[in-house]
């Protein structure tokens, strides 16, 4: 649980996630690019995210992630093989870069 009024960069997440732990984290810089949400059955989510800084925000979200984990196993499973598997490495960072320089 990460609810961060403000967040530069952040590794706790991707260090959460790469050992299974499914984030919750308010939208906000480096955790808003590195969790994307799997809330409303959204196939490629690797953790919950929140908009507002504040608490009703943060338990409704964590509601959910609850909801998942009590009622389809499964589904939540899936959303920690995804961070698990997630690519924060350099490599793709590099590639990623690069395709942006060919393009201009």
């Amino acid at each position: 649980l990460m609810p961060s009024k403000s967040e530069p960069c952040g590794l706790s997440q991707m260090i959460a996630m790469r050992y299974g732990t499914v984030p919750i984290v308010r939208k906000t810089g480096g955790l808003a690019d590195s969790v994307k949400s799997c809330q409303v059955g959204q196939k490629d989510g690797t953790g919950y995210l929140f908009d507002e800084y504040n608490a009703h925000d943060m338990l409704a979200v964590i509601a959910q992630a609850v909801g998942l984990y009590n009622g389809d196993p499964e589904g939540f499973a899936s959303v920690q093989r995804r961070g698990m598997t997630a690519d924060f490495s350099w490599k793709k960072s590099a590639k990623e870069y690069h395709d942006i320089y060919v393009k201009l």
